[in-house]
């Protein structure tokens, strides 16, 4: 087995090794790293709530009124008002019966899959989803398949063949609706008739689709009119809702089952009080007028560099060292982009990950779809 030291040098080598760069300044469309001041393209914080004056406010407030901390689980003393009100305001938002809050996305998927599916059981996973749905699915101990990406012929035989030989299995089918890598969407539609058609379970990740996409922000499963028919809608707090935690809308019998079985919201502490009190802030202004307006500013944004509906626009170059070079030749223009490697990525598809916001400039959209120095094409 190689030791540490030489596992290190092994990703050096691959030009797979990371380190931490902190930053110099708080979050916003611009920041300092290093003393230079770049605009910042790698955030998920699409709608700029993470700095918005609101949302700030409620934190101090909920630490003032709640406290600090929750000081226990949420099942032994650690359920405080702000969880149930958020839970709730989730749920109406989400057109669900009811909603459970996590301490992060990554926590909800692991705590949600293992207790939903077991190893009687399939989940069949969209083959770029997040790592989160892929370790959650293996931790279940249920059959594990991967289809192509939003491979729907592919979908289709798994689920008739599996129905066929497995009659009463459980069938959890996952994707995302915007994929975090990509940016491109799920056919949420057609998903929604293939697992209905053949009894098996949806949960749909809507991460990146939360705040962006419908028309009060509830993501992909809102646009297309589809949230009561979709099992599980999990999302995450901390991309556009400016926060972090993490949650699921479902029906009252399974939010009522996760309570009792999903692990990491067991035997985790609450997450802050406080937190959840800015969350009821936050999901309030993604849903109002002045969410619409920021979604209005960001498509705008979008526009200015892709043709398509999301923010996340990546520009594959394939190896290592080329993203790396373009992630360094990009941050001495002041435009701060990360290179995205394997294996947040699969092999050869290195690539830069534009992360645009609605609190960007126009100039500076604009400015970086004009950079010329990757490969002596532009970013657009």
């Amino acid at each position: 087995m190689p030791s540490p030291a030489e596992s290190l040098r092994q990703l050096a080598a691959e030009g797979l090794l990371r380190s931490q760069r902190p930053l110099d300044s708080p979050t916003g469309p611009q920041v300092v790293r290093d003393g230079k001041t770049l605009w910042n393209f790698a955030s998920n914080d699409y709608l700029g709530l993470a700095r918005h004056p609101e949302i700030e406010a409620a934190l101090v407030e909920g630490i003032q009124r709640f406290g600090a901390g929750s000081a226990a689980s949420r099942l032994v003393c650690g359920t405080l008002p702000p969880h149930q009100l958020l839970e709730n305001a989730l749920a109406a938002a989400k057109q669900t019966e009811a909603a459970l809050t996590f301490s992060s996305g990554f926590a909800t998927a692991l705590g949600v899959i293992p207790a939903v599916v077991g190893t009687a059981d399939f989940v069949f996973l969209d083959k770029l989803s997040h790592a989160c749905l892929v370790d959650a699915s293996r931790l279940s101990g249920a059959t594990l398949r991967v289809f192509p990406h939003n491979d729907l012929v592919k979908l289709e035989r798994l689920l008739v063949s599996t129905r066929e030989k497995h009659p009463a299995a459980r069938i959890l089918v996952a994707t995302e609706s915007v994929f975090s890598m990509d940016g491109d969407l799920c056919p949420l539609r057609e998903i929604v008739g293939l697992t209905e058609a053949h009894d098996a379970l949806l949960l749909l990740d809507e991460a990146h689709g939360f705040g962006v996409l419908g028309e009060h922000g509830m993501g992909l499963a809102e646009q297309e009119n589809l949230q009561q028919r979709i099992t599980f809608q999990m999302g995450t707090l901390s991309k556009a809702a400016g926060l972090s935690g993490g949650y699921l809308a479902a029906s009252r019998d399974w939010i009522a089952l996760l309570t009792n079985r999903a692990r990491s919201f067991i035997y985790s502490t609450a997450p802050p009080p406080a937190l959840a009190h800015a969350a009821i802030t936050s999901l309030a202004l993604i849903r109002s007028a002045e969410g619409k307006a920021l979604r209005a500013k960001l498509q705008e944004n979008i526009a200015r560099l892709s043709h398509q509906s999301t923010p996340v626009i990546p520009k594959v170059l394939g190896s290592n060292e080329a993203a790396l070079a373009a992630a360094s030749a990009l941050e001495q223009a002041g435009f701060l982009v990360p290179a995205i490697r394997y294996p947040t990525v699969p092999r050869g598809t290195a690539r830069l990950r534009i992360s645009l916001s609605a609190v960007h400039p126009p100039e500076a959209v604009l400015a970086l779809g004009h950079f010329s120095s990757i490969g002596g094409t532009s970013i657009r």
